[in-house]
């Protein structure tokens, strides 16, 4: 436990220290998306996962669920999520959302002519496959 104390504090001050740093130089950082979220992993060790995907117009991922919870940046373009249970949701470039977990879910590139650009955070337990797909 001490280990993670330290690691959390040395984290936390050079996290403040790069705050400080951009704001003297006149950086000021923009919150994309704030969200509380459940069923983040509680081991002693987590593994963080940053992920780009590209997706020429009309593509789609397999039908799949997330054991934990994936964040969606796109980059370019237009990100929609079909997920059971839920209504779809699309997002444009420059915005964020929060993929649900234990959920069948499926994202497209509805676009018939542009492409589509994401980058994926992910944290979970270590190994731990970044999707089930379900067949």
């Amino acid at each position: 436990m001490t280990k993670f104390r330290s690691v959390s504090l040395t984290f936390t001050l050079i996290f403040i220290s790069l705050i400080a740093v951009a704001q003297e130089k006149g950086i000021v950082p923009q919150q994309i998306l704030r969200q509380i979220v459940q069923g983040m992993p509680k081991g002693e060790k987590q593994e963080v996962r940053v992920l780009t995907a590209e997706f020429q117009p009309g593509e789609r991922t397999v039908l799949h669920s997330h054991r934990y919870p994936v964040t969606v940046y796109v980059l370019e373009g237009e990100f929609t999520l079909e997920a059971d249970g839920r209504a779809s949701q699309t997002v444009k470039a420059g915005h964020a959302m929060i993929m649900p977990t234990h959920v069948k879910m499926t994202g497209y590139n509805r676009s018939s002519s542009e492409p589509l650009r994401v980058v994926a955070f992910y944290v979970s337990d270590p190994d731990t496959p970044f999707l089930d797909p379900i067949h």
